[in-house]
């Protein structure tokens, strides 16, 4: 089979997406070795270093293009087709929410979310396009991929597309995360954790809820004058920048976006993750610390509910925008969490989420959409 894949996500710094994408270019090749699969990018800027950024096995076909352009076309059009960047084609995989037309080539998308729609107050402008290039996606698509069961129904309910045109495809958690060892001590304190610390890991932006957590953590400071830190790690997003509450002030450490080696070391060291987002279509990094054996603290959301959720005695969720809720979680003792029976469990739980499975539940994706 012929397939092609957007492959943008994985150009500059890698977020959720971009690390979806690189597993699945990844391990495609090596699952159906017989595939054709290859990478392309809608950008001006940076497509020149696809080629670097892919893995062995992997092809990549791509031509300069305007990114804003290429959208602005497809939000309108059915033209150009995709396959005047990638050649002829059997499928092709829209990986980030757009799908552009094709000539002969079968569509799938990926909707990783419906915040743009559900959640407009927490979407960038730049995000909120997504509610005209969707439902032409979904148009193009035969088949269309999601990471959770509770999106997959809120795109039948949103959208009335049927069930067997969807198809769910859990995200998964690299091996390297259950071998994690935590922050060497002088590289800790270099980044300014002399103490234990709570974790948040996340873009920074409006629906990841990080002015309810420092609210919270400020109440969790005031009930433990000697309790932990807080980190801070992401890239930036946009909106308006949290502040830090006085009575929290010297405690929050902000540490940017990390590489994941560094981000796996960082979360294994941990005390707990935090995890206070307002939505969130899957929500990896509460799987990875629990890959880790990490404690972690969550919204109450269909999609914590659909993982990590079913074992309580392993995480402790919380109602949405909580503030006394969420102060009371990070003040846990956390001593009976970091036994070597919890961690065991709770690294049991993240090995059922595997890169592989979701490969492979995509390639089925492919295949109901060509009618292989």
């Amino acid at each position: 089979m012929r397939i092609g894949l957007d492959a943008t996500p994985l150009l500059g710094r890698r977020t959720g997406i971009g690390r979806y994408v690189q597993q699945l270019l990844t391990a495609l090749p090596g699952l159906f070795p017989d595939d054709d699969v290859r990478a392309t990018a809608f950008t001006l800027r940076g497509a020149g270093g696809l080629g670097a950024a892919v893995p062995r096995g992997v092809s990549v076909r791509a031509r300069p293009a305007p990114a804003r352009l290429l959208r602005a076309a497809w939000q309108r059009s059915e033209l150009p087709p995709v396959e005047l960047l990638t050649g002829r084609l059997d499928v092709f995989h829209g990986t980030n929410f757009v799908l552009p037309p094709a000539r002969r080539a079968a569509g799938v998308l990926t909707v990783h979310d419906l915040a743009y729609l559900l959640h407009r107050d927490t979407v960038s402008a730049d995000s909120a396009r997504l509610r005209e290039l969707v439902p032409r996606g979904l148009a193009r698509a035969e088949v269309v991929c999601v990471p959770s069961a509770s999106v997959a129904a809120e795109l039948q309910d949103t959208y009335g597309l049927p069930a067997d045109r969807v198809q769910v495809t859990p995200l998964g958690v690299d091996p390297a995360w259950a071998t994690a060892a935590p922050l060497p001590p002088d590289r800790r304190v270099a980044l300014g954790l002399d103490r234990p610390y709570l974790l948040f890991v996340g873009t920074l932006e409006p629906r990841k809820n990080l002015g309810v957590l420092l609210r919270a953590f400020a109440a969790a400071c005031a009930a433990e004058p000697d309790g932990p830190l807080l980190a801070l790690a992401g890239p930036a997003g946009w909106g308006q920048e949290a502040d830090v509450p006085a009575a929290a002030a010297g405690r929050v450490v902000r540490l940017g976006y990390l590489d994941e080696p560094d981000l796996r070391e960082l979360v294994a060291g941990a005390r707990a993750l935090v995890f206070p987002s307002v939505y969130e279509g899957f929500g990896l990094p509460p799987l990875e610390a629990f890959a880790a054996g990490v404690p972690v603290v969550a919204s109450d959301i269909p999609t914590t509910r659909e993982t990590v959720g079913r074992y309580p005695d392993l995480v402790r969720l919380v109602p949405v925008g909580d503030v006394d809720a969420l102060a009371a979680a990070l003040t846990t003792d956390w001593s009976a969490a970091a036994e070597p029976d919890h961690r065991r469990r709770r690294r049991a739980v993240a090995a059922q989420y595997t890169w592989t499975a979701t490969a492979k539940l995509t390639r089925q994706a492919y295949e109901r959409a060509t009618g292989s």
